[in-house]
């Protein structure tokens, strides 16, 4: 592998991280989820539905070779816990009014999961 090669990679590995950690703070977020998800303000567009699909497209190349993407191994343990308490609530949990699925018990424990997951990552949203 040559130099820009390697520069490719990790550019584009950053930008996954970076569009996967987005989408995790969107999910740490009731404010967000409040405004946009159940009442529909913008300027965003986004639902819990769309949110899923992010996250686990995103996070499939993550949770397969997380070394790959610069994530430590504490990171990643972290990672797969989140993800796996997340695959289980969605497969689990129906939720077809989205306001009673923010306002869920099991939907807090996911929102403070995220927020360990970003502090694991010290991620900082982008203004």
């Amino acid at each position: 592998m040559n130099e820009d090669e390697y520069d490719i990679t990790y550019q584009e590995g950053n930008s996954v991280l970076e569009s996967f950690l987005e989408t995790v703070e969107g999910i740490s977020d009731k404010t967000y989820q409040e405004r946009v998800w159940v009442r529909g303000e913008g300027p965003e567009i986004d639902c819990y539905y769309e949110t899923v699909n992010f996250f686990f497209d995103l996070g499939e190349g993550l949770f397969k070779n997380h070394k790959v993407y610069g994530i430590s191994d504490d990171q990643y343990e972290l990672l797969i816990k989140f993800r796996n308490k997340f695959d289980e609530f969605y497969r689990t949990q129906d939720y077809y009014d989205q306001e009673d699925l923010v306002n869920s018990d099991e939907w807090q424990q996911i929102i403070e999961m995220a927020k360990e997951v970003l502090k694991a990552f010290n991620y900082q949203k982008k203004l």
